[in-house]
């Protein structure tokens, strides 16, 4: 229940703080700004007194991580989403592969592989020795 509770707020205030953060207008919006030139604005030298705008957005970006953290920490179980899935259970081992036969082929698969192994193997050597 208080998950459900702090994930309605979480969303409430997602949404607050993309309006308030979208109704700014930029420090510098002017074209000078848009390449460095701040005038008389810098970055660490004095400012106005922080508009009722910009109250709102701190307020709400600190209530923003709040309620992820406590999200984050409600949401926290002692379970993985791994361990719900089962192992997979077989019944009997696998078959053993038996490894090919190299020299000892009979049947006509090794008498044509044996007569093609010739026959390349000439074509091999006037095509070596042209080089």
């Amino acid at each position: 229940m208080l998950e459900l509770i702090l994930t309605g707020i979480h969303v409430l205030v997602c949404f607050f703080l993309i309006f308030v953060v979208l109704l700014q207008s930029g420090q510098a919006a002017d074209l000078a700004g848009a390449f460095g030139g701040g005038g008389s604005q810098t970055a660490l030298g004095m400012r106005g007194a922080a508009t009722l705008l910009q109250k709102l957005t701190t307020v709400s970006a600190i209530v923003f991580m709040l309620t992820s953290l406590s999200l984050g920490i409600a949401g926290r179980t002692e379970s993985s989403v791994i361990d719900d899935f089962e192992e997979p259970v077989s019944s009997a081992p696998a078959p053993p592969v038996e490894p090919a036969l190299a020299g000892g082929e009979t049947g006509s698969v090794g008498q044509d592989s044996a007569a093609n192994s010739g026959q390349d193997s000439g074509r091999d050597a006037g095509q070596g020795s042209g080089r």
